[in-house]
């Protein structure tokens, strides 16, 4: 269970950015921090081989829940690792094995930990061809197709969208790929644990995963792969993970990401038609206060925690200067660094209106007293900002 937030503090609308870690996921890793403080390498007596067992067993447990075998899940800090890992090592690997670089294909509109590995092997002589989402961010497998080239090697399109919460067609594109002898990986870190997520049903071959936006430990991840795979390591000293990873294993943060996927599959079903059902009130709420406002990204293919709006008619720097006391939310990554979403950007919206967004992203804790205090806020804030520059609402 998490605690609720009290009326004096603001209201927590940022849980893409990151959760807060259930108390269940504490205590499963409190004995690991102490008592069983083993390093899981050392198996020469029983502390590291209790700290081993601890690990194999939690992998086996996300293994299970994303229905793979547990070899193919190696750990990692977190997805942004696991992104380079399966798209600099992939790449690399494939290059070595033909000879040369080929050709990549993404999405415009992916998360930097995706965008800048494939940035940096452009500098090594790959060629990169970035898709341009439709208006409601969401890329049709006729783009894809048109897209590849006969040394096409890797395509890259991450299941749910860390801003806008749009829903990939990731079986369609899948299908499209193993036609062409082309991998896929995926960036599944705001897909697992919010939507039912098997890599071999959708056909994806490498997916890279997070604890901590799930109610579990910040600095652990994972990627998953198909084991024929060609990929060089990025770290080398050690051998851990299957040679790919190596390092100390975190055996308290790798325990908590086992648990926390076991609670997000156990209430799953339950948080999405809540959640939904609450962030339409948000949604219907705002609109009725503010008529212009605009909804950014696919509301069918959609996270049912996630609402990304932009506010016409206001200073973005203004705006979330009067929120910040009233609602944590933001207006794009949290990697961003305060700059205008290239997500926004890439869906039409001009610098004025991306600054002018928000993303509200819903979690556990989240009741309809929030969403409805959530509503009064930015209502209020936007006829504010709107009254003193001599805007009204329409």
């Amino acid at each position: 269970m998490l605690p609720s937030p009290t009326r004096s503090q603001p209201i927590c609308l940022d849980h893409q950015a990151t959760t807060p870690c259930a108390s269940e996921v504490v205590e499963a890793m409190a004995p690991w921090w102490t008592e069983q403080w083993g390093n899981p390498s050392s198996r020469q007596h029983r502390l590291g081989l209790t700290a081993s067992a601890a690990v194999a067993e939690a992998r086996d447990r996300l293994a299970r829940i994303l229905a793979v075998e547990s070899e193919r899940v190696v750990f990692t800090s977190g997805a942004t690792e696991a992104n380079n890992l399966a798209l600099l090592g992939h790449a690399r690997g494939r290059a070595r094995q033909r000879g040369g670089p080929g050709h990549l294909i993404s999405v415009c509109t992916e998360h930097h930990a995706v965008l800048d590995p494939l940035q940096q092997l452009t500098e090594e002589g790959f060629r990169l061809t970035l898709l341009q989402p439709d208006p409601d961010g969401l890329v049709s497998p006729e783009e894809l197709k048109a897209a590849i080239r006969d040394d096409t090697l890797l395509v890259s399109v991450m299941a749910a969208n860390n801003e806008i919460g749009v829903l990939q067609p990731l079986a369609a594109l899948s299908r499209l790929c193993r036609e062409h002898g082309i991998t896929l990986h995926s960036d599944a870190a705001q897909a697992f644990g919010n939507l039912p997520f098997e890599p071999d049903a959708l056909g994806v071959d490498l997916v890279s995963l997070s604890a901590h936006k799930i109610y579990g430990p910040k600095g652990i991840g994972a990627l998953v792969l198909r084991p024929e795979l060609a990929i060089q390591p990025l770290m080398f000293g050690g051998g851990q993970e299957q040679g790919l990873r190596p390092g100390t294993l975190p055996v308290p943060l790798i325990v908590g990401f086992a648990r926390a996927a076991e609670l997000a599959i156990s209430d799953r079903l339950e948080r999405r038609q809540r959640l939904r059902l609450l962030r339409d009130r948000l949604w219907s709420g705002l609109q009725a206060a503010v008529p212009d406002l605009l909804c950014n990204g696919s509301m069918e293919h959609r996270l049912d925690h996630n609402l990304n709006i932009t506010i016409p008619g206001v200073s973005g720097s203004r705006l979330h200067q009067e929120l910040r006391r009233l609602v944590t939310c933001s207006s794009g990554s949290a990697c961003s660094r305060g700059t205008p979403s290239h997500v926004l950007l890439a869906l039409g919206r001009s610098r004025k209106e991306a600054e002018a967004s928000l993303r509200l992203s819903l979690g556990r804790q989240t009741s309809s007293e929030d969403i409805d205090r959530a509503i009064a806020a930015i209502s209020t804030v936007t006829q504010t900002l709107r009254s003193s520059s001599g805007i009204g609402n329409p």
